[in-house]
């Protein structure tokens, strides 16, 4: 075919001979949706098409949306491109964009993982002539531990708070990152307590077949018992009126850019747990590999750093600029002096579509920018 298949326009990244968007960040008639993390997903489109066990994490959050659900490694053809969604490993739901059109093959990531988890269908490679990938842990630097030593290290700050009568707050996002840190702790240790931001996501997760360990509200909660529970909470919980009942506790945070001292040191916890839903460096290169890819766009993230290595590399490589949030944002705005290259937040990577201001402006062909939501999104 003449031409990219897939371009940057004003309202997101655009396959051009299927007319439709992937993940767009203003409103579109026809949008094609990775995951459900809110500088992914927001509302205001006329259609979505997702991955079907994303479907009850999309109307959790969107609401009332026109979606089809479509199975890991299902067909359908629009405008004749042949469109399939491939596990990313991410969160529940989350996919690649297969796309195929005159026998060329294009792969959008999304936000993805290679690391297999309990809570979501694992990476799956898919072989293309160009990949779209992200890259928000795209330096050297970023290497995770396996995610079992992690569990483990939570489970035994866990029990050791426990035995000396201090409550365990774990900050993390309410979607996603709540659930994999579920799914590793040990329920014999005390009470799993869940905010009210992530109760309803784990009902989800649950209906979706996700197994995880009993959890319950603060208010189901004996006073005393809360002295060995652990709490899993969003970080706009840390430091509000709502943590004070669990008076004497320990807190944590949970997130790849715990790695660095300095969004350590400026979150203020007493522990930093280096767990990401993002691949890291290795992981992002074994991706790429993966494909069998000569091409590669880089998307959000450390994308100069990405493209240039990928050229030293053999590969043609490029950036797209895009409207996606780093997940965690605000930790590396704070971690900007401790890792050359780190990624600086988008200004729209927390921002929110209204129902009302996305529709108006899809109708009127406008893209007003988003408003809103603070938990968008999970490094």
């Amino acid at each position: 075919m003449a031409g990219d298949m897939v371009v940057v326009r004003r309202e997101g990244l655009y396959c051009v001979p299927g007319d439709f968007y992937i993940d767009p960040w203003r409103p579109v008639d026809r949008a094609v949706i990775t995951h459900g993390h809110g500088d992914h997903a927001r509302v205001g489109h006329g259609h979505y098409l997702a991955a079907a066990p994303g479907v009850g994490i999309l109307k959790s959050r969107l609401g009332d949306i026109t979606v089809q659900g479509l199975e890991y490694g299902d067909t359908v053809e629009h405008n004749g491109v042949r469109i399939s969604l491939h596990p990313a490993g991410h969160v529940l739901g989350s996919a690649q964009v297969r796309m195929e059109c005159g026998g060329e093959v294009w792969v959008a990531s999304g936000d993805y993982k290679v690391e297999a988890d309990a809570t979501c269908a694992p990476f799956e490679p898919v072989r293309c002539h160009t990949f779209i990938t992200e890259s928000t842990f795209g330096l050297p630097i970023y290497r995770w531990e396996p995610q079992q030593q992690t569990f483990d290290d939570m489970n035994a700050w866990w029990r050791r708070n426990a035995e000396q009568g201090r409550a365990s707050l774990m900050l993390s996002y309410a979607f996603g990152k709540a659930q994999r840190i579920l799914s590793g702790l040990d329920p014999s240790i005390g009470p799993i307590v869940c905010h009210g931001a992530v109760e309803p996501l784990n009902r989800v997760y649950r209906a979706a077949g996700v197994a995880l360990p009993p959890t319950r509200m603060v208010s189901e909660v004996d006073k005393a018992d809360l002295k060995s529970a652990i709490i899993i909470a969003p970080p706009s919980a840390g430091g509000s009126p709502w943590v004070r009942r669990f008076g004497d506790f320990s807190d944590a945070f949970a997130s790849g850019w715990m790695l660095l001292r300095g969004a350590r040191r400026r979150r203020g916890v007493d522990r930093g747990f280096v767990l990401s839903d993002h691949a890291d460096w290795p992981g992002l290169m074994a991706a790429i590999k993966g494909t069998g890819a000569e091409r590669v766009v880089v998307t959000h993230g450390s994308i100069p750093i990405m493209v240039r290595w990928l050229c030293q590399n053999g590969y043609d490589a490029k950036g797209f600029d895009t409207e996606y949030g780093d997940d965690e944002a605000e930790e590396a705005a704070a971690a900007e002096g401790d890792a050359p290259g780190a990624p600086e937040p988008h200004p729209d990577a927390k921002r929110w579509v209204s129902p009302e201001k996305a529709e108006a402006a899809r109708a009127a062909g406008t893209g007003d920018r988003p408003a809103g939501g603070e938990e968008e999104g999970d490094a």
